[in-house]
């Protein structure tokens, strides 16, 4: 990209941040407190936009409002977890109703029975399952239960793949894709992880030639890795390779789960998994949302009644694990998909349309960015060429500023979406098509400015 184009983006970085500061008073009072009592000064890093966070004190459908007054249009939905917008009203309702008789009982519950039937019939391939308190927790008894059910060590992730803090999968998330994601993790947690291009079916069958491993930890498209989703036949090639080389295929579903089709990333690609794991919107949008599931064969590696020796099973447990509201609010959710499935099509159609507008405004300002996506799950990539893979959205890049800018300059159009160092999208089921032309022609106007 010409130096020019470089000193636009310095000069113009500078006038947006000042225009932001004068608008958000109160969050950067915020931000000064919080930075004395929380590392950062934010609850989670990816939280933190530059030069300080908006601070968010009300939601409801598409909007947001923060401590200033300002109103965003959310396109980042709790981190994907609110597929019909923030706090539908049928859905508090109803929790609050079940709520009311205990919010943990501590026992099991005749609700969990049946919100776990509705699930094995909405969810392919799900013949047993059990519930987490995240998606995180989720992917770790995932992990553990492979391990139990083949014996074997090894796991074969995509780089790029985003499976939460679990240290065995905390790995290869961000270049250089072989090390692990934090410091405090010795090398002996994570040497069994092994990572692989997304779309690079090659580098995948070397990977299951040489270590014999476990399972693979796939999500069907990469959701931190910036939306990207499977060239043409790749899924396919992947569970073919899978029972070739007899490795478990795990679609961590978290994001894509109810997100791309009821049934998931299974049922948008007509690609089975051995095991599905669950997160975000499987508890309707409240906290203790996890859940994993699939093979009966597999799934059994953990009940105690067949395997009453505990070193001869796998063990899962947790003491929110099936609370009340969280399947209150889950059951509400996936029941209410299950009746209006006339969401997907609508929702899916709208947004494959803004990602061709997208790419259109892209192609005519240069070529200076591509959008990547499946169903609702968008991104823009500020690279060369359309990028196949995470480790190719790193490489292509052609400046590291122009995320920033891009953020900076949503936030001030009423936008907002995490992070400024990327640009991906995880909307709801829900938006106008006003409010999906407001994203495309705020994005325009942004290219405007910066191409001068």
């Amino acid at each position: 990209m010409p130096v020019d184009v470089e000193s636009r983006l310095v000069d113009l970085r500078g006038r947006l941040v000042r225009e932001y500061e004068e608008r958000t008073k109160g969050s950067r009072s915020l931000y000064e407190r919080a930075r004395r009592v929380l590392p950062g000064g934010v609850t989670y890093q990816i939280r933190f936009l530059k030069p300080y966070p908006p601070y968010i004190e009300r939601a409801e459908g598409t909007r947001v409002w923060d401590v200033d007054g300002n109103v965003y249009v959310d396109y980042w939905m709790g981190h994907g977890t609110h597929l019909l917008g923030h706090a539908p009203s049928f859905l508090l309702s109803r929790v609050f109703e079940l709520a009311s008789n205990g919010t943990h009982l501590g026992y099991e519950n005749p609700l969990a029975v049946e919100y776990a039937e509705m699930l094995a019939r909405v969810v392919p391939n799900v013949d047993l399952l059990r519930f987490a308190n995240s998606g995180t927790e989720a992917n770790m008894y995932a992990a553990r239960l492979v391990r139990a059910y083949t014996g074997r060590n090894y796991i074969v992730k995509i780089e790029g793949g985003w499976h939460g803090g679990y240290d065995s999968l905390h790995v290869g998330v961000h270049p250089p894709f072989e090390e692990p994601e934090s410091l405090g993790l010795p090398q002996d947690f994570t040497r069994y992880t092994i990572t692989v291009p997304y779309n690079d079916v090659n580098a995948l069958e070397d990977a299951f030639k040489r270590y014999n491993p476990a399972a693979l930890f796939i999500e069907p498209v990469l959701g931190a890795g910036g939306c990207i989703g499977p060239e043409p036949g790749y899924l396919r090639e992947v569970r073919r390779l899978t029972y070739e080389y007899d490795v478990l295929l795990v679609f961590d579903e978290v994001i894509t789960g109810f997100r791309l089709a009821l049934g998931g990333g299974q049922e948008y690609f007509n690609v089975d998994a051995d095991l599905v794991v669950l997160g975000k919107a499987v508890a309707g949008g409240f906290p203790g949302a996890g859940a994993f599931g699939g093979r009966a064969d597999v799934m059994e590696y953990l009940d105690h009644v067949k395997r009453p020796d505990p070193r001869r099973r796998s063990f899962h447990g947790g003491t929110f694990s099936g609370n009340t509201v969280s399947i209150a609010a889950g059951y509400t959710f996936i029941s209410y998909l299950k009746e209006n499935r006339w969401l997907y099509d609508k929702a899916n159609n709208a947004w494959l349309t803004a990602r061709r507008t997208l790419d259109e405004i892209c192609g005519e300002h240069d070529g200076i960015c591509w959008t990547t996506g499946e169903g609702t799950m968008t991104g823009i990539h500020f690279t060369r060429s359309r990028p196949r893979n995470v480790r190719e959205a790193h490489e292509l890049r052609w400046s590291r500023l122009m995320e920033e800018v891009a953020n900076l300059y949503m936030r001030l159009n009423g936008i907002l979406y995490i992070s400024d160092h990327q640009v991906h999208l995880l909307p709801a089921l829900t938006y106008s098509n006003e409010e999906i032309k407001k994203f495309t022609e705020s994005f325009e106007n942004l290219l405007n400015l910066v191409k001068g």
